[in-house]
C-alpha cells in the first residue's frame, strides 16, 4: 500500500506575521502623531467636530496657492491635520486594521516608506486636481497606500495562502477602497485624487519594497519596473503642477494690510467723533477745531489711504475687490474731513453739512466693502 504524501496545512497569515515581526511600532507611532496633533489644534482653540480652513492654514494644510508658493513643506504637514474627531476616528481606524499587517508584511521601515510615499503623492495629486480651489488634509492619501501595499503582497504571496484566507484579506481590502472612492465621488469635500494617488504609489512602492513570505527570492525586474513607473508618475505630476492663480505672498501681506487698515481707520473715526464732540462743549474756536481735525484727522487719513495704495495684488486674488472698495471708502473719507475743516474755518454751515454727508456715504460704502473669502474644503 502506497501512502500519499500531504502538504502543511497553511498557517494563519497572522501567525506568521507576528512570528517575523512581533512589534508594529511604526503603526503605533503614526497614529499617536496623528492624534497629538490634532489634540494640539484642540487645545489651540480648533473645533471638535469641524475645524475652519483659517486654522488647518495655519497648521499646515495643503492648499494650492500657499503650497505652490513655496511652502512645499505642507505636502508632508497636511497629513497629519484632520478636520473634526469623526474624520480623524475613521482614518485611525483604517490606519490600526490595514497598519498592523503592512508593516509586519513589509518590515518597519519600509512601511514608513510606504506611508510617506503614498501620502505625499496623493497630496501632489490632489495639489493637481483641486487646483487653488481647496484646502485639504488628512493620513487618507497615505492609509490608501498602505492598502495598495496590502494587496501587492497578497496577490504575490496568494500560492502560499490558504485560498479563503486569501479571498477574505485580499477582496476585503479591494472592496473597502473601491467603497470609499465611490463614497467620495457622492459625497461632496472628499478629496478622491488624494485616494486615488495614495493607492497607486502605496502599491507601486510595496511591489518596489516586496519582502517575500518564504525564504523564496523576488525577482529584481518587477522591482525595477515598479520604481521606474513611480519615479515617472512623480517627474509627470511634478512637471504638471499648475502655476497659482495669484500669488500667495502679495495675499497674505494684503490680509494683513487690510488688518491694519480697518483698526486704524476705527481710531481716526473716533478720533473725529471726539473733537466735534470736544469743540461744542468746551466753545473751540472755528479756527483751532479746523486745525485740530486737519492735523488728527485729515493727515491721518492721508496716510491710511496711501498705506492702502501701497498694497499690490493680481486681479485674481480673494482680497483684490476688498482693496478696491477699502481705497475708495478711504478716498472718499479722507475728502470728507478735509471739506468739514474748510469748511468750519469758513464758517460755512451748508458745506460742513454735505461734508458730514460725504462722510456717512462712505460709512456705507465701507459696510458693503466685499471681504476676502475663506478657501474651500
Amino acid at each position: 500500500m502506497v501512502s500519499e504524501e500531504r502538504p502543511p496545512p497553511f498557517r494563519p497569515l497572522g501567525e506568521r506575521l507576528r512570528d517575523r515581526t512581533p512589534g508594529i511600532p511604526a503603526t503605533a507611532g503614526m497614529v499617536a502623531a496623528n492624534v497629538l496633533v490634532f489634540a494640539a489644534m484642540l487645545a489651540a482653540g480648533a473645533g471638535l467636530w469641524h475645524t475652519p480652513n483659517q486654522v488647518q492654514l495655519a497648521w499646515g494644510a495643503n492648499f494650492g496657492p500657499a503650497t505652490k508658493d513655496g511652502e512645499w513643506w505642507r505636502l508632508v504637514t497636511a497629513m497629519f491635520l484632520h478636520f473634526g474627531l469623526v474624520h480623524l476616528a475613521m482614518n485611525m481606524l483604517a490606519l490600526w486594521d490595514g497598519g498592523r499587517l503592512v508593516e509586519r508584511m513589509y518590515g518597519h521601515g519600509r512601511f514608513l516608506a510606504i506611508y510617506v510615499a503614498a501620502g505625499l503623492t496623493g497630496n501632489l495629486a490632489s495639489l493637481i486636481a483641486q487646483g487653488d480651489r481647496a484646502v485639504s488634509g488628512g493620513a487618507s492619501g497615505a492609509i490608501f497606500g498602505v492598502y495598495g501595499a496590502l494587496m501587492v503582497f497578497l496577490w504575490r504571496e496568494r500560492e502560499n495562502l490558504h485560498v479563503a484566507e486569501f479571498r477574505w484579506l485580499f477582496w476585503g481590502a479591494a472592496g473597502f477602497t473601491a467603497a470609499t472612492i465611490a463614497f467620495g465621488l457622492l459625497v461632496p469635500g472628499i478629496d478622491n485624487a488624494a485616494h486615488l494617488g495614495g493607492l497607486a504609489a502605496g502599491a507601486l512602492t510595496g511591489a518596489t519594497l516586496a519582502v517575500p513570505l518564504t525564504r523564496s527570492r523576488v525577482r529584481r525586474t518587477p522591482r525595477l519596473a515598479a520604481a521606474a513607473v513611480l519615479l515617472a508618475a512623480w517627474a509627470g505630476m511634478l512637471t504638471h503642477v499648475p502655476a497659482p492663480r495669484y500669488d500667495w505672498s502679495e495675499e497674505m501681506a494684503a490680509r494683513g494690510g487690510i488688518r491694519e487698515f480697518l483698526a486704524e481707520d476705527a481710531r481716526i473715526a473716533a478720533q473725529w467723533q471726539a473733537l466735534l464732540d470736544q469743540g461744542r462743549r468746551d466753545g473751540m474756536s472755528f479756527e483751532e477745531l479746523a486745525g485740530r481735525i486737519e492735523s488728527q484727522v485729515v493727515d491721518r487719513y492721508e496716510r491710511n489711504f496711501e498705506d492702502l495704495a501701497s498694497i499690490h495684488l493680481d486681479p485674481a486674488a480673494p482680497s483684490a475687490p476688498t482693496v478696491e472698495a477699502l481705497r475708495r471708502y478711504a478716498e472718499l473719507r479722507r475728502d470728507a474731513s478735509r471739506d468739514l475743516a474748510e469748511a468750519i474755518r469758513d464758517k460755512d454751515v451748508g458745506r460742513a453739512r454735505a461734508a458730514l454727508e460725504k462722510a456717512k456715504r462712505a460709512d456705507a460704502l465701507a459696510g458693503k466693502a466685499p471681504r476676502p473669502p475663506p478657501p474651500q474644503r
